[in-house]
């Protein structure tokens, strides 16, 4: 097969430290890495990172690469490989992450398909191997013709189409074991149109000038993460492709397995966990976008207790910064102001307690996390306290079709800034005092349980422990005697 230009060109600059040539595949590639480590973190500061240290590790391997390599394939792995190795020991600060987190829910395209796969993407791309990987790149994220494949890997352009078939019909097998049912079509659609987005213009000058020099002139974190993704990397040679990222992600077994071994949550060396969030999309069962979907929910009613001013002043600047769409004079309203209809037809946002809230206090008792006067019973668990509280999804026991989402505390007294709380993609997150200052190895383990519901009654939801997911140990010995065992309800 003849050399691509991209090879050419690495060989230009290994050769003659031509740092034009560099710019030249930089700029071509930047906007690809760039995405695939932004789906996977999450976070688009440690995303520009993840980006350079790629670049780096390029430079350093100009001279290595075969002939016959598929750059941007070898780019999108080693990107993926990257952020993984990120993912096992970096410990951010909570408020960094949250906003990182809301401000990537606001920034999701509205294509129902692409929501659906997105957070399930680059697990399906970790499945697949090295050739299927790179038919699909080159394919749906860079938009090339079935020609253009065909020469990228050395075959006609009918070979071609079936190499992309292939591992097409792979990921939608993938997804819809995980509940997402889509055609072949969709998926494609939804990858080649939302899957690559600009990298911020700030980062080209900056990443290409410190890549160039191979990492001389890099700072000791992203030193280390090079370091850290060259030894996967090269691990990874003497692995299958499934076993290397099963390992890298730590999702091997099923999910009850890791919940009883304490791996998710668990304290432990750090360089074995992985954040809470990139965990949780690893186990189907309890992954569930269910309080984040919620906030895309049209027709909304942000309710307050009546008479509580520091509420709806918070609750007024939260859909100035989160829900432009809806018109804060219409869309937040008191417990007093909501009527029967509000209450019938359309989603309902409770910020309060059952002690100062009227519809919370209407439907406290047939909840699937029960609010009680001295702390909250979550299936045979109750967490004790007046400073616990929880944010939470389900339909409404009154009019089942619509949703009620809780962001509700035992004591009024505990109601400030819950959208502080990492949400996680779950059902419910319960929480008090302790687990808000928490600082561990995860700083998204700030809860004293998180997980997802039972919905086998679409109407009346249940807590399920199998789908339960419990803190780290350092934080379970801050907060013990906290939870402890009751009725199941």
């Amino acid at each position: 097969m003849p050399e691509s230009d991209d090879i050419r060109l690495l060989k230009q600059y290994a050769d003659e430290n031509s740092e034009s040539a560099f710019a030249e595949l930089f700029t071509r590639y930047v906007n690809l890495v760039y995405s695939a480590a932004l789906r996977s973190v999450g976070n688009a500061h440690a995303a520009e990172e993840i980006t350079q240290v790629v670049f780096i590790i390029l430079a350093r391997k100009a001279n290595q690469l075969p002939r016959d390599a598929v750059l941007s394939g070898w780019l999108y792995q080693t990107a993926r490989l990257t952020a993984a190795n990120y993912l096992r020991g970096e410990i951010r600060r909570q408020n960094r992450e949250q906003e990182a987190y809301m401000q990537s829910i606001l920034n999701e395209p509205e294509t129902e398909a692409w929501q659906q796969i997105s957070p399930l993407l680059e697990d399906a791309m970790g499945r697949l191997g090295e050739k299927d990987r790179n038919a699909v790149v080159l394919r749906f994220f860079e938009n090339k013709s079935l020609g253009e494949v065909g020469l990228a890997l050395g075959a006609s352009e009918n070979a071609a189409k079936m190499r992309v078939n292939r591992p097409l019909e792979k990921l939608r097998k993938f997804f819809t074991e995980r509940g997402v049912a889509l055609s072949g079509t969709m998926i494609a659609g939804a990858v080649s149109a939302n899957s690559i987005q600009a990298a911020p213009l700030a980062l080209a000058k900056s990443i290409s000038a410190v890549a160039i020099t191979k990492g001389a002139a890099a700072g000791g974190s992203t030193l280390a993460l090079v370091k850290g993704a060259l030894k996967i990397m090269a691990w990874t040679k003497m692995k299958t492709a499934a076993v290397a990222v099963a390992t890298v992600i730590l999702a091997a077994g099923t999910t009850t397995i890791v919940i009883k071994t304490g791996v998710l949550g668990g304290h432990g060396n750090a360089n074995r966990l992985s954040e809470t969030m990139a965990k949780l999309r690893q186990s189907p069962k309890i992954y569930s976008n269910g309080i984040n979907n919620a906030q895309h929910a049209p027709n909304t009613i942000y309710s307050y207790p009546a008479g509580d001013e520091t509420t709806h002043r918070y609750l007024e600047a939260v859909l100035k910064r989160f829900r432009k769409d809806l018109d804060p004079a219409r869309a937040i309203k008191s417990d007093r102001e909501l009527t029967e209809q509000d209450i019938q037809t359309r989603t309902i946002f409770i910020y309060g307690s059952p002690q100062n809230h009227s519809l919370f206090q209407r439907v406290r008792d047939r909840l699937p996390i029960i609010f009680e006067d001295d702390g909250i019973v979550v299936g045979n668990k109750k967490c004790k306290g007046s400073d616990v509280g929880a944010i939470f999804v389900c339909p409404n026991p009154l009019y089942p079709k619509n949703q009620l989402v809780i962001y509700g505390t035992v004591s009024p007294d505990a109601l400030i800034n819950m959208n502080g709380i990492f949400h996680g993609p779950t059902d419910y997150i319960v929480f008090n005092n302790a687990t808000r200052q928490f600082r561990g190895v995860n700083s998204a383990d700030q809860f004293l349980l998180m997980g997802s519901f039972d919905k086998s009654d679409p109407t009346n939801w249940r807590v399920d422990e199998t789908l339960q997911v419990l803190p780290p140990a350092v934080l379970q010995k801050a907060t013990a005697g906290i939870v402890a065992a009751t009725a199941a309800q």
